[in-house]
């Protein structure tokens, strides 16, 4: 071992415990949030009482008690200013974190395993709103998120647009030259295909590209890089070798924020859901109506129904003041013609 190779431990030590101090302060917002109070003189001590026992000869049971107390008086901090809390789907560093930033840089983003998992934050008011990728420029509709919203009774506030960057990046202490694996989400290895393809390198689907990022850098095996935003390069950290590398530059993911009740919120675009009866010509007959009162569609999407196989829902984006006058009426005509109808908010659409 040499001094760089030692500095460098350290250096990998030092981001692991941040991220950790990071994801413990987060729970303790959670659990702030299930518990319905701040003080809670008998867990502190049992939280202190726990890591003095675990502490051995080598680390001073006393600096452990001292830092810990620090750590819980900076959990209380943040418990009282109760902050507004949003989930998103992924690890830190994913897209959806970055396109949360962007809409409101003054939200505490949470990570979810999946998008039922940010739905169900929403719902239980452990979130304060949540954020969903509903469709890319490249990919089409995100049908999971589709399948939930043509059921949630959660609403639509607003949405944002992200433009998406793929880059290259690794360890730092990689030899560009040997790698020979790149690991990322399904879709970002499917954007950058000809970057992988001049570059010879060997495809490893991963479940998410943050997460490919941060399972980089604690793996650390040999000859590999990952395809990930930015973001995942400034977080872990990563050298990105290469920006930009996606096939098509105009590439872009549309979110939307959701959350329990709109509270008023006003806008210029409206998203609906509806099913529709078996019988030819109503569809046709539920789009006529929009277009006899002169609005804009947006979008239309298909979504099947996994619980009546072979029906399909529709969802369903139009432009129109929050105010005008016709939109109650022939949403109203709408709902007549469907089996099931919701409407899923009006909002501010984002600019593009």
């Amino acid at each position: 071992m040499d001094l760089e190779n030692i500095r460098n431990k350290i250096d990998l030590i030092d981001t692991e415990i941040l991220s950790g101090l990071r994801n413990r302060l987060e729970l303790a917002l959670l659990a702030g949030r299930l518990k319905g109070f701040v003080r809670d003189p008998e867990r502190e001590r049992q939280v202190l009482q726990n890591m003095k026992a675990r502490a051995d000869g080598f680390v001073n049971p006393g600096f452990v008690e001292s830092l810990f107390e620090t750590i819980i008086a900076e959990s209380r901090r943040l418990q009282e200013q109760r902050p507004r809390l949003a989930g998103f789907q992924g690890e830190y560093g994913a897209f959806s974190e970055q396109a949360l930033r962007s809409y409101d840089p003054g939200v505490v983003p949470l990570p979810c395993p999946d998008f039922r998992g940010v739905f169900d934050g929403v719902e239980k008011g452990i979130f304060d709103l949540g954020i969903v990728p509903i469709e890319n420029s490249l990919a089409g509709a995100v049908a999971e998120v589709s399948h939930i919203l043509m059921r949630t009774d959660l609403r639509i506030v607003g949405e944002t647009t992200l433009p998406v960057h793929h880059c290259l990046m690794t360890l730092p202490e990689t030899d560009y030259r040997e790698i020979k694996l790149v690991y990322s989400h399904p879709q970002a290895l499917e954007q950058c295909r000809s970057f992988i393809q001049r570059n010879k390198l060997e495809l490893r689907p991963f479940y998410d590209t943050a997460g490919a990022a941060r399972w980089l850098v604690r793996e650390r095996p040999r000859a590999a890089a990952v395809i990930a935003g930015r973001l995942a390069a400034e977080l872990y950290p990563l050298e990105i070798l290469k920006e930009n590398i996606e096939d098509f530059p105009n590439n872009f993911t549309r979110f939307v924020l959701i959350k329990a009740t709109s509270n008023g919120t006003k806008g210029d675009k409206y998203s609906v859901a509806f099913s529709l009866p078996h019988r030819a010509g109503s569809l046709q007959k539920v789009l006529g109506l929009f277009a006899a009162a002169g609005l804009n569609l947006t979008r239309i999407a298909s979504v099947p129904l996994p619980e009546q196989p072979g029906d399909y829902g529709f969802l369903l984006d139009f432009q129109a003041q929050d105010d005008d006058p016709w939109v109650r009426d022939v949403l109203e005509k709408v709902e007549k013609e469907t089996t099931y109808f919701r409407c899923l908010g009006c909002y501010k659409g984002a600019e593009t």
